[in-house]
């Protein structure tokens, strides 16, 4: 499948148009930066703390032997400047997969310029052109900038919905029956 671009131009010395911003599917060559801009989210969320991902371990995720994720990049002037994260789901009541939306992140700086809603709309895309029923994510519920930017884009913040997660000692003693 052929990526459409996100291009934004501005006009550089002489009236040229310049290339400024990019959306393209994440390469090998861009887990550093990738991995730069997951620390600044974990950041942002306060959850440092949890931060263990490596070059190693993205890699392997997006381009091992079985990919568990996909991912696009926004650039700015030719740096990374945002990502999104997202890999399939399945809704047993419409028997048809979707997208989730793990990660959004465009750099505080470059916020309001159009390339969160660039990269949301391509992987909207990408879930339309896969026939998927649903592309869902997550908010946190004290994070109200995002929260407005995704109503704004058409999204419903589903209020009767709790995210439910088992972790390290407790998973192994749930997978061991105790």
């Amino acid at each position: 499948m052929a990526l459409r671009r996100y291009r934004d131009r501005a006009v550089g010395r002489a009236g040229r148009s310049v290339m400024r911003d990019v959306i393209r599917h994440a390469t090998p060559d861009d887990m550093g930066a990738m991995l730069a801009l997951m620390r600044e989210l974990a950041e942002f969320e306060k959850l440092t703390h949890l931060f263990v991902a490596t070059e190693a371990s993205l890699h392997e995720a997006l381009f091992g032997a079985h990919p568990a994720i996909e991912a696009l990049v926004a650039e700015h002037d030719g740096r990374v400047v945002g990502y999104a994260l997202f890999f399939h789901n399945f809704s047993t009541f419409l028997s048809r997969r979707g997208l989730y939306l793990e990660d959004l992140y465009v750099q505080p700086q470059l916020r309001g310029s159009g390339i969160g809603t660039a990269l949301l709309r391509r992987v909207a895309a990408i879930a339309v052109e896969r026939r998927c029923g649903r592309f869902e994510w997550s908010v946190l519920d004290w994070n109200q900038p995002a929260i407005d930017f995704y109503t704004k884009m058409g999204a419903t913040v589903m209020p009767d919905w709790r995210i439910v997660r088992i972790t390290d000692d407790a998973l192994a003693q749930l997978a061991a029956g105790a």
